[in-house]
């Protein structure tokens, strides 16, 4: 399987598991819990998640999910943008930590850029480190120019990741966001890698799954997976989806299903705002 290391000496699989909208009422419970428990038995390590999910109801539902596991689990956490403060990033985590009933952190990531100065931001997650409340730490949704204030704070460049809205289409990170990245030997993690859903809903692009012999899905989670220093982090609701996701990874695109895809999605000529869910 392949894998991606972020920050710290943990590798993890590229392929990992999203939690927007769990524990919300939409599946069953025990589904969304059994979805989790076979995913740390196929070895898909990461499990993302944030205060922001369910107003916390995501977290508890992943502490009930990773008990009696939790070294199979690397868990990655957000803390709202209003409570990036240093108390409020203290206290935040302290509540996640409490609600995934564990004692740290393997990523903790700035959900979205606020009017919190960063160095306050980023020296709290310097200190929660520090003590092993959480391994590593990173941003989400962050621009290009985003990305270059955070490098430019003290300790900013130990930023192990951005996670990002990256999908066939949403392609704008490809222009510049991406390639910045990669000179900054930065990973990130691609959220919605299959636009909840609506890819599958394509009638073009199931066409070009159909002849390749895939799933849509796993074709638009290979097409994201293709690309190195990136992992697809997403929602499965039953397991039925959650193989069906891993089987991807066992999947290589030819030369002609990526000419049709950038024939159906091209790729972008010019910068294009960071786009966000």
């Amino acid at each position: 399987m392949r894998k991606i290391k972020f920050g710290s000496e943990r590798e993890v699989p590229v392929l990992g598991m999203g939690t927007w909208m769990i524990a919300e009422g939409r599946s069953d419970r025990r589904d969304e819990i059994a979805v989790l428990r076979e995913g740390l038995e196929r070895g898909l390590e990461v499990i993302d998640t944030a205060e922001m999910y369910g107003d916390g109801r995501s977290e508890e539902l992943i502490g009930e999910a990773i008990e009696g596991q939790r070294d199979k689990a690397f868990l990655v956490s957000k803390v709202y943008p209003y409570n990036a403060t240093f108390d409020g990033v203290l206290a935040a985590c302290e509540r996640t930590l409490r609600r995934l009933k564990t004692e740290y952190l393997d990523m903790y990531l700035l959900h979205w850029p606020g009017s919190v100065p960063l160095q306050e931001t980023i020296d709290a997650f310097k200190w929660l480190q520090e003590r092993g409340f959480i391994r590593d730490w990173g941003v989400s949704n962050f621009d290009p120019m985003d990305m270059e204030e955070v490098w430019a704070c003290d300790g900013g460049q130990d930023c192990a990741t951005n996670q990002i809205l990256y999908n066939l289409t949403r392609r704008g990170p490809e222009f510049d966001l991406l390639p910045l990245m990669e000179e900054n030997n930065t990973p990130v993690m691609a959220y919605s890698p299959i636009e909840q859903g609506r890819l599958l809903r394509d009638h073009s692009f199931n066409a070009v799954a159909k002849e390749a012999g895939m799933t849509p899905a796993q074709l638009g989670l290979t097409w994201v997976l293709r690309r190195a220093n990136m992992l697809a982090i997403p929602k499965a609701s039953h397991v039925l989806r959650l193989r069906e996701n891993r089987a991807a990874l066992d999947i290589q695109l030819g030369d002609d299903v990526l000419a049709q895809l950038d024939a159906l999605y091209p790729a972008p000529t010019r910068p294009v705002s960071l786009e966000m869910l």
